[in-house]
């Protein structure tokens, strides 16, 4: 079924060029509704509710300005175009911040006048379709938290659901940024377990000398600095769910002691001699190859299938781009309220950046693209000046026969180093894109160029 024509309202009190105007606006495909001043040009918005406005300045009785300031008490989204003479564009510079779409001078370019209306189309269609997802969001257009309704996503509900309803273990895996936690936390929250603690620790994150005082908990005097008891994460997610973060990234030797606690549905603290039952369901997750991670001996095989009953594997935003406007209308809402902001969609070219561009950081990038925009916005409309300047640019695309050549004898550790770097390199420095290209994580990568001396 076709859309229906766009429709602009001309309003001029010279009888000769609204006929102009109509002619020359039918002839472009607009439906064309006329009024002779601003009064007129009112009770037509009320009862015709054209899409477009164009509109002379100076008029007797209600100007363009009186009519425009109106316009946008009434719909603050509906384009405005001022038709001024070569004395007013001062005027009409001053309407543009007042809201007005943009403004042509008289005598009227007519091919001028067509861009700017090609323009405001395309905003029309814009903020159609912001309403559209805003009104998707609210109904719930994804799942949990989730937002999105891309195959690949739709798949992953799936999982999610059947993981909800059961009580079994699971392994999340994905890219730095993908959601991992929140998929965890989706899966609590639906879950049976809903109203008791979800509890989530990162490996990566905790010193090696305190994590296993973290997960089990410690009696008073355990080890120096145990100067109290502490309950670990097990007690404290009794009847609800443990998020073991970054499980590759935990140190081997506690990985048997993890397994046997695990296999035991009992733990001790550190320094104890009693053992507490627990009822936990444990959700782990990961951004390394799991296969990789197993033959390295990073993490054991016999705690890998303890945990991986279910594996999720969430898909990285570059590969679900159809997302992306729902998303990014999201957080559109969430930002204005945090900053008290008013910015309602964005603008085609921008959106169309958004959407090129590869996303090393997933979703957890796109955020804070977009809370970074709603800032500098300032109005109703995200422009592609209020993007980082990285997404402005074309990304260098690497030549197909890039490659590191390394000379006979080279140690292995200056081998990684030189891999790394060069890397670095092609990836304009970018941390979170080196990770990903060689199978590593951000925090290995900043650790080696800290070895490196290098900041």
């Amino acid at each position: 079924m076709a859309s229906r024509p766009i429709s602009i309202l001309v309003v001029d009190d010279d009888p000769a060029m609204r006929m102009v105007l109509d002619a020359r606006l039918r002839n472009w495909g607009y439906n064309v509704l006329t009024a002779s001043d601003g009064a007129e040009a009112e009770k037509c918005v009320r009862t015709e509710d054209p899409d477009i406005i164009l509109s002379d300045v100076v008029m007797p009785g209600l100007s363009g300005l009186d009519l425009l300031r109106s316009l946008k008490e009434g719909d603050s989204q509906r384009p405005v175009i001022l038709i001024t003479a070569e004395g007013t564009i001062d005027m009409a510079v001053e309407a543009m911040k007042q809201g007005a779409q943009d403004f042509i001078t008289k005598p009227l370019d007519y091919s001028k006048l067509q861009a700017i209306l090609d323009a405001a189309q395309l905003d029309l269609k814009a903020l159609r379709e912001s309403r559209k997802l805003s009104s998707q969001i609210e109904k719930g257009s994804g799942f949990g938290a989730f937002v999105g309704t891309s195959k690949r996503m739709r798949d992953v509900y799936d999982l999610l659901e059947s993981l909800a309803a059961s009580d079994a273990s699971a392994i999340i895996s994905g890219e730095s940024g993908t959601g991992k936690e929140l998929a965890a936390r989706t899966i609590h929250e639906r879950s049976a377990r809903a109203q008791y603690p979800f509890i989530a620790i990162n490996a990566a994150a905790i010193p090696e000398t305190l994590i296993e005082s973290e997960l089990f908990g410690h009696e008073k005097g355990a080890f120096t600095g145990a100067v109290g008891v502490r309950a670990g994460c097990f007690e404290l997610a009794h009847r609800g769910t443990l998020f073991l973060d970054e499980i590759a990234e935990m140190p081997t030797p506690l990985q048997p002691k993890l397994l046997r606690v695990l296999e035991d549905g009992k733990v001790r603290r550190l320094g104890g001699s009693h053992e507490f039952a627990f009822n936990v369901r444990v959700i782990a997750a990961t951004n390394q190859d799991l296969k990789a991670a197993i033959q390295s001996g990073k993490l054991r095989e016999d705690l890998f299938y303890r945990l991986n009953v279910f594996n999720v594997v969430l898909p990285t935003l570059r590969d679900r781009k159809e997302d992306i406007p729902a998303m990014a209308q999201h957080f559109i809402h969430d930002y204005n309220h945090k900053h008290g902001t008013s910015v309602i969609a964005i603008r085609p070219d921008a959106l169309e950046l958004l959407k090129t561009y590869s996303w090393p950081g997933n979703v957890r990038e796109l955020r804070n693209v977009i809370e970074r925009a709603v800032i500098l916005a300032r109005g109703e409309w995200i422009e592609t000046s209020h993007l980082p300047p990285y997404l402005r640019v074309p990304e260098k695309q690497e030549a197909p026969e890039a490659r590191i050549v390394l000379p006979l004898g080279l140690t292995a550790a200056d081998s990684e180093k030189e891999l790394i770097l060069k890397t670095l390199e092609a990836t304009g420095n970018n941390k979170a894109e080196t990770a990903r290209r060689l199978g590593l994580d951000v925090k290995t990568i900043r650790n080696k160029l800290k070895s490196y001396g290098m900041r």
